[in-house]
């Protein structure tokens, strides 16, 4: 197993596309760390499928849009395991309705932006000490798909200006941390809807979907598969880049189409 020894935290996986991450990166011998805000159950049940795997894991209950959510993560992590080799930003705030920026309240707008970018950014500052201790570490933030090229994407102001400005983030974080054997790279995941969040390529496999143009949804896997290549010892000269898992679906595109 590649990444046996290495601990890993992933922020918001007791569902979804961090609960699929969490579950194959344990399938590499992590040491995992599960992180809810609301779904004790659903965390715990994601613990006992890692043990089932002869895994270790815990749950940490902390609400990652908040200063001290971010801090009590930060803190029982480090306590449970020395340190965290390999850190993945899932987590974030998302508004479904379709808003214009003007109809958003004050504290929808702190939210998400503190949920989607300062989060993430106090998190890495954190737990950076222990990666730069050992001289190797994998941090993965997620955006979203075609949030490398800032567009205008209307009704989703503030996530977007978050995810972007975190895409210049995760590719100055990659700059000064390289030297320190620390690779940051963001994934952006595509239209991958409700349950395929946490289903394997062969489930979907045979499905079809008219919006994507390989025919097909999204997986949990697609994505997943992706933050395990990263992670690997190899993929080391891979750093500061934007990864793009949609299956060529253009969201943004999409919804100014539909406007």
């Amino acid at each position: 197993m590649e990444l046996k020894g290495k601990t890993a935290l992933v922020t918001g996986s007791a569902k979804g596309l961090g609960k699929r991450t969490a579950l194959q990166l344990a399938e590499q011998g992590c040491r995992l760390i599960i992180n809810y805000r609301e779904s004790g159950p659903e965390a715990e049940l994601v613990k006992r499928q890692i043990e089932q795997l002869g895994g270790e894991a815990i749950t940490v209950q902390a609400d990652i849009t908040e200063t001290a959510g971010v801090e009590k993560l930060a803190e029982v992590a480090e306590s449970w395991s020395g340190g965290v080799d390999i850190l993945v930003n899932n987590a974030g705030p998302f508004v479904r309705k379709r808003k214009l920026f003007s109809e958003y309240d004050e504290e929808t707008i702190i939210r998400l932006l503190h949920g989607n970018l300062l989060s993430v950014m106090l998190l890495d500052h954190k737990l950076l000490p222990h990666m730069r201790e050992r001289g190797w570490g994998r941090i993965i933030h997620f955006g979203f798909g075609h949030a490398n090229e800032a567009r205008a994407w209307p009704h989703r102001a503030v996530y977007a200006a978050a995810k972007t400005g975190l895409v210049s983030f995760t590719k100055s974080l990659a700059v000064e941390e390289a030297p320190n054997g620390i690779t940051v790279n963001l994934i952006g995941p595509g239209d991958i809807r409700g349950d395929n969040k946490e289903r394997s390529i062969s489930e979907v496999m045979h499905e079809h979907d008219l919006d994507s143009p390989v025919g097909r949804p999204g997986a949990g896997e697609d994505v997943a598969r992706v933050v395990l290549f990263l992670c690997q010892s190899d993929s080391a000269f891979l750093t500061g880049n934007v990864i793009d898992v949609t299956g060529g679906f253009d969201p943004i595109r999409a919804n100014i189409k539909g406007m």
